[in-house]
């Protein structure tokens, strides 16, 4: 069994993350939102990488890689929106299409609410799928994640909120 690790992002990730990016493209857009085209440049994610760890230095970001044995990074996952003040942020994840259905994607969330709640303090995550995204529903489900919906409004786009609890 291959083993993985989750690690924060480093500046140095830049080349190795355009690789993951862009070999996980077709996959990622078709479960998420796609991402602006000059984004799949070395210099796109060299300032992708620069304002996450800026958000980061400044609190309201945490960013993260999930790397196998070999140090290829096969996922990313993230603390966004952090709202120290109503303890709460929201979390996200990806994971490489070839990595995917080996408990990646729940390895980075269970990650994420340790951080969360270690780190940060929260009090509350929360996470949004599209409906069509079962993988990742399921995941949010087994970590604890619940569906809400506010009453009498429609998510665009077909998306669906999910929270976590954390006290």
């Amino acid at each position: 069994m291959k083993s993985f690790r989750v690690r924060e992002l480093k500046s140095t990730d830049a080349h190795a993350l355009l690789a993951f990016e862009i070999l996980n493209r077709e996959w990622f857009e078709s479960h998420i939102d796609a991402r602006a085209p000059s984004f799949y440049s070395l210099q796109g994610v060299v300032d992708h990488i620069e304002g996450y760890l800026s958000d980061f230095a400044a609190g309201t970001w945490h960013p993260f890689v999930i790397e196998d044995s070999s140090e290829i990074i096969v996922g990313r996952a993230n603390l966004k929106s952090i709202n120290s003040a109503q303890r709460s942020a929201q979390v996200g994840y990806r994971i490489d299409q070839g990595a995917s259905g080996q408990g990646l994607a729940t390895l980075a969330l269970r990650h994420l609410i340790q951080v969360a709640q270690r780190r940060w303090q929260l009090a509350q995550l929360e996470a949004y799928a599209y409906r069509e995204n079962a993988g990742s529903i399921k995941v949010l489900g087994r970590c604890g994640f619940l569906p809400e919906q506010p009453a009498g409004v429609e998510q665009a786009g077909g998306e669906c909120r999910f929270v976590l609890s954390l006290r």
